[in-house]
């Protein structure tokens, strides 16, 4: 009799298990639908912040507000493409639809950055490229950005994003 309902249940529990587990293949957190108000900024972070906003100032541009947040929609994607060995945009949409469903962003833009050694590198290989440095002038109000050391090579990851807020 034991036998029979566990063989009767065991299909069940595979189903429960296989639809209660999320896919390696994306992004995605407990933070999906609410605001995320903490993230601990690191030197790099901050002082990109700071080159960020003194071009755009340089430039006649109104500086970025930052919200933790987007740091933290950064921050994932930088775990994402250290934990598949990528350096890529994969699942930028779900990021945006974030930022417009919990922040009400009307634009939002990322750039994305791989093995440069400081914030100055990273800023200025940013500014060499036309559709980063597009980007970086673009008309947006806020901004995120996380700066992840992947802890097996040593290589830093950078997720930058901008939002223009309704």
């Amino acid at each position: 009799m034991k036998a029979k309902m566990f063989r009767a249940l065991l299909p069940l529990a595979i189903v429960f298990t296989m639809v209660s587990c999320s896919s390696d293949s994306s992004e995605g957190s407990s933070a999906d639908n609410k605001v995320v108000t903490t993230y601990n900024y690191n030197e790099t972070e901050l002082r990109l912040v700071t080159l960020i906003n003194d071009y755009r100032a340089s430039i006649g541009l109104n500086t970025l507000q930052v919200i933790n947040h987007i740091s933290y929609k950064s921050q994932e994607h930088n775990i994402y493409m250290i934990d598949n060995d990528v350096v890529n945009h994969d699942y930028f949409q779900q990021r945006s639809n974030n930022l417009i469903q919990v922040l009400g962003a009307e634009r939002v833009g990322e750039n994305i950055a791989y093995n440069y050694q400081t914030p100055e590198s990273a800023m200025s290989a940013w500014l060499n490229s036309p559709a980063h440095k597009d980007n970086i002038e673009g008309n947006y109000t806020h901004l995120g950005i996380s700066v992840t050391v992947d802890e097996t090579t040593g290589k830093k990851y950078y997720t930058n994003m901008f939002i223009k807020k309704k």
